[in-house]
Formats: structure tokens, sequence, C-alpha cells
């Protein structure tokens, strides 16, 4: 029973060890919205350049990666209350994947080194496995109906229409279109297919020298 419990505790936190990760790469990887800005011709529809987007995107990410950043300011882009609601209850969701990401992080350092010392390798090798289906199945999904599934995003993780932008007042939403969502959706989950290809490899090179020694 001990070991069912202990099982079943490690694998959810490798779980949203994992996810977590992903999330925290692909908020913070600014590459992406630099390469979303050419390819989807966002300073046409601003009417801005390049640099300017960056250093608007540069402030918001720092909002909402930092407690002690409280005000959100951007210098080129009218802002309502809703909006900066909004972005207040998206910084929440930022700290808590952080807060996430280091519990759990510490409970799968502990759990690696449980499943090593018992040689249970192979239980962790069968997890990446099966579990590299999953991100495969979800990426199809992005492909084929983003849209229904950025509208269930929102309405999972926020009880209220403040996501709902108007450009008229809260002109950043020109600025970050649903296609750049869609591709940061499409990395983060890639990244964990990548996490569990990682894991895979690595649990069983680590269970054929345990059964070799």
């Amino acid at each position: 029973m001990k070991q069912k419990i202990i099982h079943f505790s490690g694998f959810i936190a490798l779980s949203l060890f994992i996810l977590s990760l992903a999330i925290a790469i692909t908020i913070n990887f600014s590459p992406l919205y630099s390469f979303n800005i050419n390819y989807l011709n966002i300073t046409e529809y601003v009417n801005m350049p390049k640099e300017q987007l960056l250093t608007n995107y540069r402030i918001l990410l720092d909002y909402l990666n930092f407690p002690w950043v409280t005000q959100l300011n951007m210098p080129n882009f009218s802002s309502s209350a809703s909006g900066l609601f909004h972005f207040f209850e998206v910084k929440k969701l930022f700290m808590l994947d952080y807060l996430i990401l280091i519990v759990s992080g510490i409970c799968v350092f502990w759990f690696s080194r449980y499943m090593k010392r018992t040689n249970q390798y192979q239980k962790l090798n069968r997890y990446f496995k099966w579990g590299m289906l999953i991100p495969l199945a979800i990426l199809f999904a992005l492909l084929i109906s983003f849209d229904t599934l950025f509208v269930l995003f929102h309405q999972v993780f926020f009880n209220n229409d403040a996501w709902l932008f108007n450009p008229a007042t809260d002109s950043i939403i020109l600025a970050l279109p649903a296609e750049f969502f869609m591709h940061s959706f499409i990395l983060a989950f890639g990244l964990i297919e990548v996490f569990l290809l990682i894991g895979y490899f690595i649990t069983k090179k680590e269970s054929l020298l345990l059964v070799s020694e």
C-alpha cells in the first residue's frame, strides 16, 4: 500500500514537473514572439516597429513574471481596467506555475532516487513510453481545432469574460493575435514530448545498467 502511494504521488509530481517546466520555458521564450512579429506581420496591424513591440512585450513579461512588479504600464498600448484585471489573473497563473515547478521538482528528485534505489526504473520507462502519446494527441487536436480549445482553456482557468479584449480599449490584443498563442501551445506540448522522449531514453539506459550490475 505504501509503495502504491509513493508511485501515485511520484508520477503525479513527475507529470506536473514536466508540464510546468514546459510552460515556464514557453512563456519566457521571447524569440517565439520575435518570430511571430515577422511571420504574422504584426508590425502592419499595430503600425509600430518591431523594436517597439519587443520593448512593450518585455514590459508585459516583467509584470507577469516578477511579484515585485505590481503595475503594468505599456507605453505604446492602451489598457482598460478589465484588461489590466485579466493580466493580473494571468500573473497569478504564472506564479502558480513557478510554485508547482519548484515543489514538483523537489518531489521528482526524491522520487527518482527512490525508484533507482529500489530498482524500479522500468516503471519510469513505461511511464515515459506511454506518456509520449498524450502530447502528440493534444498537438493533433490543436492543429485541427485550436479556436475551440483556446476558448475552452479560458473558460476553465478564468471565471469571467475579461479575456475578451476590445481592441479599442486594449490595443495590446492587436499585437498578440490568436496565431501567436497557437504557436505557444504547440511549443509547450512539443517541449513536453521532447522531455518525455529524453526521459524514456535515460530510464531505458538506467534500467539496462541496473540489470547488468
